[in-house]
């Protein structure tokens, strides 16, 4: 099949594919490029590599269980793909959700923000030649996700956040992690201002490169990082504040060329404002209920709630340390059947049991009303928008995903025109293509 590039080529010109195996082009885009010696006369990108069928699988799977396929959308900060879905549901169904989870939210949203601009960052700089500004940011990334995956569980695909709150709270030791992996980050941060800002390599790369004037970034439905690197003042935060983002102090970073060094430079200061939101929830965040004593473990619970007196209680450890029965008030919703039942409840008592049981059979479980809503949350790469469609069923009639990677791409032909092929590898890392969240 002749593609639309091959019909306008000239005759002199020199027609190369770069990607979908090109290691800069990640396994999922196919650039066609139109080559006048080393100059881009024209090109096509081509995606679609890597999809999976994000939003049908969705229909087919309950409002619960769907979760985790969030995970893997932006599989850098999947936290944030969590929030927009559960908050998007909360909508639907006017689920009030406490505010020490609103707070935790937050926290965990910023620091996956702040991994996933180091990740874009050390990608772009490492292809550019930078390594050592890899590592740097590598190693930032790495308390980062320390702190994660001390408080969820996992690393990357984390599925923590829950309709209605938050899985459970955070751990005992979280604020002196937290505060290590921040001064870690500030470090690496200023480390890599000495190393690239004035260097005069990084600058000839990246300065008057691939320039992108607010009206082409508004036109092709840029957002995020990329956006406010051309000068439009959007961010969702701002814009529509949701959780508590309203109670906090911060400002929103913008460039002045929406160059590939805007984009940079952008993405830098947003992890300081980050970093400046964490700290102040921490601060500012509702005290959490204390700790348990003397829990048993599930087994020893089931044998003590046979021999149980009216006046004994039993404390259980639930295999996630973190979600005890006291917990939940300060962590999730009051909302009868939007939560799953506390095992101390499921282990020990049949009411708690049946009640465990309806929540995940089919039919039961989350029902929200007939209706439809949309709601969005401010992403690693922009705006990140579920649409969902219900029918009264524990299952969306229609999922809908309005990513911001798309948008991005689209406008990629147009941002390499005219520049040369080593110009294509920097400006491709600086729009952050995530191909989970581009394919779906």
């Amino acid at each position: 099949m002749t593609t639309r590039l091959q019909k306008e080529a000239r005759k002199e010109s020199l027609m190369i594919n770069m990607g979908p195996s090109h290691p800069a082009m990640h396994g999922t885009i196919r650039i066609m490029l139109e080559l006048d010696g080393e100059k881009v006369r024209n090109s096509e990108v081509e995606v679609g590599y890597l999809h999976r069928g994000f939003e049908k699988t969705c229909e087919n799977k309950t409002y619960f269980n769907l979760l985790p396929y969030t995970d893997r959308l932006n599989y850098v900060s999947p936290l944030i793909n969590n929030v927009g879905y559960v908050m998007t549901l909360e909508k639907l169904m006017d689920v009030t959700v406490p505010e020490r989870a609103q707070y935790i939210r937050v926290i965990m949203s910023e620091l996956s923000r702040i991994s996933d601009h180091l990740t874009a960052l050390a990608a772009m700089t490492m292809e550019c030649g930078a390594f050592t500004v890899f590592l740097y940011y590598i190693k930032a990334r790495e308390e980062i996700w320390k702190v994660i995956e001390k408080t969820t569980g996992a690393r990357m695909t984390t599925s923590y956040i829950r309709i209605g709150g938050v899985r459970c709270d955070l751990h005992p030791d979280f604020k002196k992690d937290v505060d290590r992996a921040m001064k870690v980050t500030r470090d690496v941060l200023k480390d890599v201002k000495g190393l690239l800002d004035k260097n005069k390599i990084w600058i000839d790369r990246t300065r008057d490169v691939a320039v992108v004037s607010p009206d082409m970034a508004v036109n092709y439905g840029f957002t995020g990082p990329c956006l406010r690197a051309s000068g439009v003042k959007y961010d969702v935060r701002k814009a529509r504040p949701y959780l508590i983002y309203d109670k906090l102090d911060w400002v929103v970073p913008l460039g002045e060329n929406g160059d590939n060094f805007d984009r940079y430079m952008v993405r830098m200061k947003e992890m300081e404002q980050s970093l400046r939101m964490v700290e102040q929830c921490i601060e500012q965040i509702p005290e959490a209920v204390p700790e348990a004593k003397g829990e048993i473990n599930p087994h020893e619970a089931i044998k003590a709630a046979r021999t149980q007196k009216p006046d004994e209680e039993i404390r259980l450890s639930p295999n996630l340390k973190g979600s005890e029965k006291e917990k939940y008030p300060t962590i999730l919703s009051d909302k009868y059947g939007v939560k799953v039942p506390p095992k101390e409840d499921t282990y020990t008592t049949m009411e708690g049991l049946i009640q465990h049981f309806k929540f995940f059979m089919k039919g039961h479980g989350i029902r929200p009303p007939k209706g439809e809503v949309y709601f969005s949350v401010e992403g690693g790469s922009g705006e990140l928008g579920y649409y969902i469609v219900s029918d009264g069923s524990d299952r969306p009639y229609r999922l809908h995903l309005r990513g911001p990677c798309f948008h991005i791409v689209s406008a990629l032909e147009e941002m390499i025109k005219g520049h040369y092929i080593a110009d294509v590898i920097p400006t491709f890392g600086s729009t952050n293509m995530i191909g989970g969240e581009l394919d779906r």
